[in-house]
């Protein structure tokens, strides 16, 4: 239910000392920048494709904002990632990532079995539109 709470009793209980707080963010994803850029571009390749192929008056308007909508969800993770405060940390270099791998919930994986499960999906679509395409090309 409610309580009366006295008027000073509820200032003693409402004030907050002002201090400086000093935060450190961790906003790196664990992977190097070149993962994503390759999966970036696996699907706009696959924009790309079926543009070339599919390409008329009625699809400018869904294709552009298929790209701007690919752009935007890769882009605006990568803007966040570079926000202050105290962002200290930074993307792993090619070298880290060989060395390191990434730890998963699964465990550990190596850089090789990592690109592999980043970048599987964006290169089986990119390799679908691909296929879709020779059978365009062979049927018409």
């Amino acid at each position: 239910m409610s309580k009366m709470i006295a008027n000073a009793e509820l200032t003693q209980l409402a004030s907050v000392a002002a201090q400086p707080v000093q935060t450190r963010v961790d906003r790196n994803f664990g992977l190097p920048t070149g993962l994503y850029v390759a999966t970036v571009l696996a699907y706009l390749g696959f924009l790309g494709v079926l543009a070339a192929c599919f390409m008329t008056g009625e699809l400018a308007l869904p294709m552009v904002m298929f790209v701007f909508y690919i752009v935007m969800v890769f882009g605006v993770p990568a803007i966040w990632a570079r926000m202050t405060p105290r962002n200290d940390t930074a993307p792993l270099s090619w070298g880290q990532f060989a060395n390191r791998g990434i730890m998963t919930e699964t465990g550990q994986l190596g850089s090789g079995q990592a690109a592999v499960q980043v970048l599987i999906l964006p290169a089986l679509i990119l390799f679908w539109g691909v296929g879709v395409a020779i059978i365009f090309a062979v049927v018409t």
